[in-house]
């Protein structure tokens, strides 16, 4: 391969990672406004109802994606890992609600971050994925951030993030799932056998705790429902453009987006702490931002040796 290839090959592959990164903050707006919502609802409904609710609303609203891609006969070497991701996703959905109805927003979104920590652990060891050092160094300074905020061994630990910090895990579990999923998937697909198998994995505890919801907590949980399938739609498109370990720190901004909305609209006061620790956040994302948009082919990742592949008559098949 000559050098202007190469250097077209580059540039293909920092648009990818640029792609990706917009999709995730894109992402992270939505999230924070699930986050919003779900704190106004309370602790009136039990999580696990609550949590169903919204996934029968969201599976209502991409029904049509469902009927579309059940016609793709791909989709059924595939359903075990649906299922599973569906069973992994629904169990760390109801521990989350359960958490965001009893702590405050930043605090959730900062046990959260734990599970990012996870998937770029994970992505390395499971997916193949490298962790250069700009990467690594990212992600650990925006968790430093996190953890700068949430000062633990100064607070007392609630059961509610006790709650967050075991959904960590299975969400971390659940993004490396969908990230396998899009090698074959569409964004599409992914999204709603995520809706399916969540919606099944929730019904036995929500009947379990059934009460009848207002019209009130209806009419949020579907604004709710719009926007996490939403979201869940362009996480997998970030997932699609690039790799996990390239998007994942700008996933921390959405602490920014957290505390000022638990600012304005619930009058939690972020105190010196949070800005710290938020700088910390903002000042790794923008250099990994600025290091991804100026990267050579010194370090290739899969997006870009998926290019390299083709340009030299595709990868070699499995086995």
């Amino acid at each position: 391969m000559n050098s202007a290839t190469s250097s077209a090959v580059a540039a293909r592959g920092a648009s990818a990672n640029v792609r990706g990164i917009g999709w995730m903050l894109v992402t992270g707006f939505f999230f924070v406004g699930v986050t919003g919502i779900v704190r106004h609802l309370g602790t009136d409904m039990p999580p696990v109802q609550a949590a169903f609710l919204r996934y029968v609303i969201g599976l209502a609203m991409i029904s049509p994606l469902l009927f579309r891609a059940a016609r793709t006969p791909i989709l059924s070497k595939r359903m075990g890992l649906h299922a599973v991701r569906g069973l992994v996703h629904g169990i760390g959905v109801m521990l989350w609600f359960y958490a965001m109805a009893r702590i405050p927003i930043a605090e959730v979104t900062a046990l959260g971050f734990t599970a990012p920590i996870l998937t770029t652990v994970g992505a390395a060891l499971f997916l193949g994925e490298r962790l250069h050092i700009r990467r690594i160094g990212a992600v650990l300074v925006a968790f430093g951030g996190a953890m700068v905020i949430l000062r633990p061994g100064v607070e007392a630990i609630q059961i509610g993030a006790l709650a967050q910090l075991a959904a960590a895990p299975l969400f971390a579990a659940s993004f490396l799932l969908a990230k396998k999923l899009t090698e074959t998937e569409s964004s599409a697909s992914i999204v709603a056998y995520l809706s399916v198998f969540v919606t099944i994995a929730l019904l036995p505890g929500a009947l379990m705790v059934w009460r009848t919801p207002t019209w009130e907590e209806l009419g949020w949980l579907t604004v709710v429902a719009a926007l996490a399938t939403t979201g869940h739609y362009t996480l997998t498109l970030a997932f699609k453009a690039t790799e996990i370990t390239v998007t994942q720190p700008f996933s921390f901004l959405q602490l920014i987006w957290a505390t000022a909305l638990g600012f304005y609209a619930f009058g939690e006061q972020p105190d010196t702490w949070t800005m710290v620790g938020g700088a910390l956040i903002v000042g790794s994302a923008t250099y990994i931002a600025h290091r991804e948009v100026r990267r050579t082919g010194r370090a290739t990742p899969k997006a870009v040796q998926g290019l390299l592949d083709s340009a030299n008559g595709g990868p070699k098949p499995p086995g």
